[in-house]
């Protein structure tokens, strides 16, 4: 592998990732991952491009690149899935910021489809560069996650204690979508380039709502689809036993992906390294009727997390018959389990306290920034500019201290530095983007 030099355009172009709501730590395996995506000129415009969504205009003036040359740089770095393309209607212009590693780079990169593509060399250095990305973003208890938990909602008994929500229900996320899109499974994809994968799922699994099936139709990244074709999609992924898990949002699904336990790398948080928050579980989790289950083991065999074991019944009758227990600090509550035991003595019950997702696309990269030390990057983001620098120093030592980022995520002061986030985007011009 090529060695890689301290101050390299590639080096800078790690940081300012690093910088972004999903840290990514420095390796050789990084450095390869980025000559392998970008060119030193597209790292050099990343290198200098704000942190947060911005006109063509603000680009060129902070990099000093006309602005013909940066647009057609952008629109192919948007083609590639490394930047992201965002239209704002409300001043007919696109707004363009650089994709995080994931959900971002990774993603679209492995979804990215046509001749005289490396696939199988980013696929092999993915693979080798998720075990520190597990450790640096999940190590610490952190309790904002890229991806969360939607239950199969045939599974879930009638409660009287919780509401089925919207953003819950796969089927109420879809007939509310404007727009539909389909791609590769990343994960499924670089699975397969490996030879890791074990699954019959198909490669193109991977859902787009809205905002998501904008970026991935404009840029070839997906294709268009209709509803029906779309609910039909989700009831070929629950006959599989595969996991649905979305954008961790309450409102406007950008994506839902279909998971299985041999591809998933999020999944993979839980069963390789014991990180139960490496995805947001349902407000849901699994119950066993004791009584009815004959331990038959389908329900170890479907878990895409290893929750449930067998143990002995206490049979008296039969002293050889087991039954299936669940272990609740593992399970995510997504009803495989319940969906596949041809016995039906697994329900989905509400949880003790209710999980609630960030509100929006905005809400997530605030709450992401502030638990992984980036918020004042989102705050002040010109990497151009030496106020903002100075700034994003003072602001930063701040927020690392332990006691206040603890008081900010913490239910009592939560909502409010979210109202606080979103008053400063709005005295800045940037009101639309926090209804993203």
């Amino acid at each position: 592998m090529a060695q890689f030099s301290e101050g390299s355009v590639y080096q800078r172009l790690g940081e300012k990732i690093d910088g972004l709501p999903f840290r990514t730590p420095w390796n050789e395996t990084f450095h390869n991952i980025l000559k392998e995506l970008y060119t030193s000129e597209e790292a050099e415009i990343v290198v200098k491009m704000p942190y947060t969504l911005s006109t063509l205009d603000r680009i060129a003036k902070i990099t000093k690149i006309e602005k013909t040359q940066l647009r057609n740089i952008l629109e192919k770095l948007c083609n590639d899935g490394l930047v992201i393309d965002v239209w704002n209607e409300k001043d007919n212009q696109y707004y363009y910021m650089p994709w995080p590693f994931v959900p971002g780079i990774f993603e679209f990169t492995m979804m990215r489809k046509g001749d005289n593509l490396n696939t199988k060399e980013w696929a092999k250095l993915f693979h080798e560069y998720f075990d520190p990305l597990y450790t640096t973003n999940y190590s610490h208890k952190e309790q904002i996650s890229a991806f969360r938990v939607i239950p199969i909602e045939e599974t879930i008994t009638p409660d009287k204690y919780i509401k089925f929500l919207d953003f819950e229900n796969a089927t109420s996320i879809i007939d509310n979508s404007r727009k539909l899109a389909i791609g590769l499974c990343s994960c499924r994809n670089e699975k397969y380039n490996i030879g890791k994968k074990e699954c019959d799922a198909p490669l193109e699994s991977c859902s787009f709502m809205g905002l998501g099936a904008d970026y991935t139709i404009r840029n070839n990244l997906a294709r268009e689809v209709s509803k029906s074709e779309m609910l039909e999609h989700f009831a070929r992924a629950k006959e599989l036993g595969l996991v649905f898990c979305s954008y961790n949002t309450g409102k406007r699904q950008a994506a839902i992906c279909q998971c299985c336990k041999c591809c998933c790398n999020y999944l993979a948080g839980i069963t390789r390294f014991g990180y139960t928050n490496s995805v947001i579980t349902s407000n849901y989790i699994s119950k066993i009727n004791t009584e009815v289950c004959k331990g038959c083991g389908k329900c170890l065999e479907v878990c895409p997390v290893n929750a449930v074991s067998l143990i002995s019944a206490n049979d008296p009758k039969n002293k050889k018959r087991k039954t299936s227990i669940v272990n609740k600090e593992i399970c995510i509550g997504c009803g495989v389990c319940a969906l596949k035991c041809p016995t039906h003595s697994i329900d989905l019950i509400a949880r003790d306290s209710k999980v609630i997702p960030p509100e929006s696309i905005f809400e997530f990269t605030m709450l992401s920034s502030l638990e992984r030390g980036t918020l004042q990057n989102q705050l002040f983001d010109n990497p151009e500019s030496i106020t903002h620098n100075f700034m994003r120093a003072f602001i930063g030592g701040f927020l690392r201290l332990s006691p206040v980022k603890k008081a900010l995520m913490s239910d009592l002061f939560r909502s409010s530095f979210l109202n606080f986030m979103t008053m400063g985007a709005k005295l800045q011009g940037k009101g639309w983007m926090t209804e993203l």
